[in-house]
């Protein structure tokens, strides 16, 4: 029997954030570990080893399958790994962090209050009151965990839908973090081979 690296045991993550979310919203700023991570290492490392090893999401589309055979396994159509999909998600992926920072910060200035809900595919706003208690932390960085863990959700939902209608990391080739540090992997390349005289 084949021996499991460590890192295999990481879909536990997925399942441990969205649970503390569950109950207390501010634990979706551990979400930015996923975030700033790949970036930390495509930046100084100039690979995509995050990505490809211990991203605990793509561990969780490759472990619900091979538990309970949930996937088609099936290939994806290549426009969903075409440079204009990944690059276009990851524009209005980057969009919407942009506005969940505009948000947090008109709450932050008093210009707006908080919005004590999930969002869930851009569109479905589900109440989630009982996830933050008024206080317990400040308004402003709730109204982040709120817009931070929605957005995590979503894209979540959409790498299961993909997991399941085709093979199970699907997700992962057009994964908005996986562009941004392709993208970083190969400006690194291009830096160290500079065009000859």
């Amino acid at each position: 029997m084949k021996k499991k690296n460590w890192y295999e045991w990481l879909w536990i993550w997925p399942v441990v954030y969205f649970s503390l979310g569950f109950f207390n919203i501010l634990f979706a700023w551990l979400g930015m570990i996923d975030f700033l991570l790949p970036l930390f290492i495509a930046i100084f490392f100039g690979n995509k080893w995050f990505c490809n090893n211990i991203c605990g999401r793509a561990q969780l589309f490759v472990f619900l399958p091979r538990v309970f055979k949930c996937s088609r396994q099936k290939a994806a159509p290549r426009w969903m790994s075409s440079a204009l999909f990944r690059y276009g998600f990851l524009a209005f992926f980057l969009a919407m962090f942009g506005s969940i920072i505009h948000q947090s910060i008109m709450v932050f200035n008093g210009s707006s209050s908080l919005r004590q809900a999930v969002t869930l595919l851009w569109t479905f706003q589900i109440p989630w009151r009982w996830a933050y208690v008024q206080g317990s932390g400040t308004d402003w960085s709730a109204q982040f965990s709120y817009g931070f863990y929605s957005l995590m959700l979503t894209s979540a939902i959409i790498g299961l839908i993909v997991m399941v209608l085709y093979r199970p990391r699907a997700w992962c080739s057009f994964c908005p973090m996986g562009s941004m540090t392709q993208l970083i992997c190969k400006a690194k390349q291009k830096g160290k081979n500079p065009p000859e005289d």
